[in-house]
């Protein structure tokens, strides 16, 4: 049989064949394969291709392809830092209502829609606009060797079911060199609730590290109880350690094990989604830029990462051979967690409740991207002196 004899054929015989039972499709395609000597895959796929002369979309009717929803679904993406689709479903019932207030009021259909809407169909609806992945940056942690024997090593696990047992960790603001004088972000995350402070400081030295730790500390909707670090010289100071244990009630001070990174998992997660995806990986050695990085770190950075952006948190992991399987609970907010929470006291969550109450996540996304270009702006006119010089 000629190859136009077989195009005939085929088109005389595909709408029976998509409008045939199963068996009877069966016969059909034993006999396609038979008179036209094709594999039975190859049949399959020309048997359902779509016809010319056919209209209209096959397969089911789309439910997300109003152009409302996706331009929601787009700009709450975006204004939340790009978070996973997992923590946009959780996320979504909360910033909803704000984005009526700032961009445009939606149906209640499409409202329903979003309020149902899947991870997995988010990931689909979102895939042409998926930020690519980033480059990493220098490390800047120098061993402090001086009271390695004073600070004791975390062996045993905290009782993390109560807020206030963090873990720090310190950012190099350096760019491509570590020379010189520049900005540091110092991060704590707490590991129960996983509320994260960061703050900026000038050079990574022991007396701007402990200010910068008395600033979160007096910011923190729970006291400190326990703080972790890794093996740093800016950590492992005189400074540090009376600051903790010359007070009452002290606070547990322990280190990590030396070149351990996963002892501090919960901190160390922090330091793209909290201080890079914020800030990249310029080199910020302007002391200028420090007031204007502290006030945008202390105040709508942490106002938006801690009551809008929810993270996981791993419940169990158990090892199967050489692997491991991780059990995580469902996506909350760090202030979802407070407020569950039954070691913060009534009044500490009464205040929270009514902060959360006078913030919106939008208003707090466009006040970052106005400090963010001031900060930029002043980055860029540092980069261009420092190349006439």
């Amino acid at each position: 049989m000629g190859e136009k004899a077989k195009r005939e054929y085929l088109a005389a015989i595909r709408e029976r064949y998509r409008k045939a039972g199963k068996r009877e499709k069966g016969i059909i395609l034993g006999e396609f394969c038979f008179v036209c000597r094709y594999h039975r895959k190859h049949a399959i796929r020309l048997l359902n291709e779509r016809s010319p002369t056919r209209k209209g979309r096959v397969g089911r009717k789309a439910v997300y392809d109003q152009a409302p929803l996706l331009r929601a679904l787009k700009r709450i993406w975006l204004a939340a830092d790009q978070i996973c689709s997992k923590k946009l479903v959780v996320a979504l019932p909360q910033w909803l209502p704000f984005y009526e207030q700032s961009y445009e009021r939606l149906s209640a259909e499409v409202r329903e829609k979003l309020l149902l809407i899947s991870a997995a169909t988010i990931d689909r609806l979102l895939a042409p606009t998926r930020a690519k992945v980033q480059r990493k940056g220098l490390t800047g942690t120098k061993p402090g060797t001086l009271l390695k024997n004073q600070i004791p090593i975390r062996s045993g696990r905290w009782d993390v079911s109560q807020p206030g047992f963090m873990e720090a960790d310190t950012v190099a603001h350096c760019g491509n060199s570590l020379a010189g004088d520049f900005i540091w972000s110092l991060t704590l995350t707490d590991i129960s609730s996983t509320w994260t402070e960061s703050r900026a400081t000038w050079n990574n030295g022991a007396s701007g590290v402990v200010k910068a730790i008395k600033d979160v500390e007096s910011s923190l909707p729970f006291d400190l109880k326990g703080f972790d670090c890794d093996n740093g010289s800016e950590f492992l100071n005189h400074h540090l350690l009376r600051y903790f244990t010359d007070r009452s009630p002290k606070v547990k001070f322990t280190r990590s094990r030396p070149y351990k990174k996963n002892d501090n998992a919960h901190v160390e997660q922090k330091n793209w989604s909290y201080v890079r995806q914020l800030l990249g990986y310029h080199r910020l050695d302007n002391p200028a830029l420090l007031p204007l990085i502290n006030d945008l770190y202390a105040n709508q950075w942490s106002l938006l990462q801690n009551h809008f952006l929810p993270t996981f948190k791993l419940k169990a992991k158990t090892r199967i051979g050489s692997k491991y399987r991780r059990v995580y609970d469902p996506p909350k907010t760090p202030y979802q967690r407070l407020l569950h929470s039954t070691q913060i006291s009534v009044e500490a969550k009464e205040k929270l409740i009514k902060q959360h109450q006078s913030l919106d996540p939008f208003r707090l996304r466009k006040q970052i991207d106005k400090q963010l270009k001031e900060i930029f702006n002043l980055v860029s006119v540092t980069s261009i002196g420092r190349k006439r010089i």
